[in-house]
């Protein structure tokens, strides 16, 4: 299981299933369970869905020369 989450999508993740979770705690709905979807992934670094979309927003050392 190799990290195919990269440092601005992890971020971005966390950002956005914070907010999922507050706002089903605020209308006490379940929908705050869907927040832990992006949170977990953020959190382990890898994204199940990457995979099969060949999508990977890590930065290794090849893709990231400063030119």
């Amino acid at each position: 299981m190799n990290k195919n989450i990269g440092k601005v999508d992890k971020i971005v993740r966390i950002i956005v299933g914070v907010a999922i979770i507050a706002y089903g705690v605020m209308t006490n709905s379940w929908l705050g369970v869907i927040g832990l979807i992006p949170l977990g992934t953020a959190l382990i670094g890898w994204c199940p869905l990457y995979c099969p979309l060949k999508i990977n927003t890590t930065c290794d050392k090849e893709s990231c020369k400063k030119d």
